[in-house]
């Protein structure tokens, strides 16, 4: 039996105010993850600079990590967090989606995944007893297994075959992960795989619930975000209710305040930081960029409606010259703003649920947000 890795503390509708108990601290959720791949988070921000932003937990990714600066270097700088200037916990990625990203660089067969490196064409191989070992030096505090995204659309058949070969990684990776003692120094997601096909998101729920592991993940959905519900719902259905729900790679403010609807806990994605960085930013009446010629004189503030003070001080017009000017501090600005954003729209869906007025924030937020790119 797994410890405790997950505190419900309120619900409102199916919608959960809890919190993960990492081995390294608590993380209060819904909760989203900045991504900090290669242990920076791209666009010039500092990581102790997220504590200001409401973050608690980064993700960093394990194939890009092996391939440089390589688990042996950050484990001789004493783990993830502390190479990068980071005190609290960190979850790594275990590869698997960048089997289906470099789809044209990878070869998977039984044993594992093997690569070409794209840095400089070497071969990388990660197997599921591999990924665990790598995402242990790295002292990162939750492990994700290694698993297989499917294309979209594929076959019943190809999307069978897939998830099947990804639980028994699963069940390899757990299998590393208990009789190495990795199990006492982080937690280890298992990963629902199976596409859209509601049965076999449901056959690759209950198995990995056998694993019992201390949470749970739902991957394969970046591939099609507008059918995100088809493969959130079969999973959901069967995952634990004492254990973390983890919605892989997603998404937009709008994705994020649907699956929360639904029941998930956890998110993680690069939009905030890459659209940061090519001048579009998130505002409460929709994204707008910053590039449009329609602000090259507006002294309006990217967004007076976000507390944060960049979101206030800089104009829109400001923004959009840095950005014709290719200043670097554009891009900064515009990430701090994003992630800003992101981290009160987590902080009002956590407050809402608490409140019992969850549906009527998700409205007010929808009703005031385009969703769309102003141009």
């Amino acid at each position: 039996m797994t410890r405790k890795s997950f505190t419900l503390l309120k619900k409102h509708g199916t919608a959960r105010r809890g919190v993960f108990h990492s081995l390294r601290g608590d993380v209060q959720s819904p909760f989203f993850m900045p991504i900090a791949t290669v242990g920076a988070i791209k666009g010039g921000v500092e990581a102790h600079e997220l504590r200001g932003l409401s973050f608690e937990l980064l993700l960093s990714n394990t194939y890009h990590l092996h391939i440089r600066p390589g688990e042996e270097q950050v484990q001789q700088f004493g783990g993830l967090a502390k190479f990068m200037g980071w005190d609290g916990p960190t979850l790594t990625d275990s590869g698997g989606f960048q089997a289906w990203s470099l789809a044209k660089m990878n070869q998977i067969t039984e044993e594992g995944i093997t690569f070409q490196s794209h840095v400089d064409g070497s071969p990388v191989s990660l197997t599921p007893e591999g990924v665990v070992e790598i995402q242990h030096k790295l002292g990162i505090d939750v492990a994700m297994v290694l698993d297989e995204c499917t294309d979209y659309p594929c076959t019943h058949e190809v999307a069978k075959a897939s998830m099947e070969r990804s639980m028994r990684w699963a069940k390899r990776c757990k299998d590393k992960w208990t009789s190495s003692g990795y199990n006492t120094s982080m937690d280890l997601f298992g990963i629902t795989q199976g596409s859209f096909y509601e049965d076999l998101r449901e056959e690759s729920a209950k198995y990995l619930v056998d694993l019992d592991l201390p949470g749970y993940a739902i991957g394969g959905v970046v591939v099609d975000f507008a059918r995100t519900p088809e493969a959130i719902l079969p999973s959901i259905s069967y995952l634990p209710k004492d254990k973390p729900r983890y919605l892989m790679g997603v998404g937009t403010p709008l994705d994020i305040l649907g699956a929360v609807e639904l029941g998930v806990d956890m998110f993680d994605c690069v939009l905030p930081t890459r659209n940061g960085r090519h001048g579009k930013v998130y505002t409460h009446s929709g994204e707008v960029n910053l590039n449009a010629a329609k602000w090259k004189d507006s002294e309006l503030p990217i967004d007076d409606q976000n507390d944060h003070r960049i979101s206030r001080d800089y104009s829109r017009g400001y923004l959009r010259h840095l950005f014709q000017v290719n200043e670097s501090l554009g891009g900064r600005l515009a990430t701090l703003h994003n992630l800003s954003f992101y981290g009160n729209l987590m902080k009002g869906i956590r407050d809402s649920i608490e409140r019992n007025c969850f549906e009527s924030f998700k409205a007010k937020f929808i009703e005031s947000y385009s969703g769309e790119v102003i141009k």
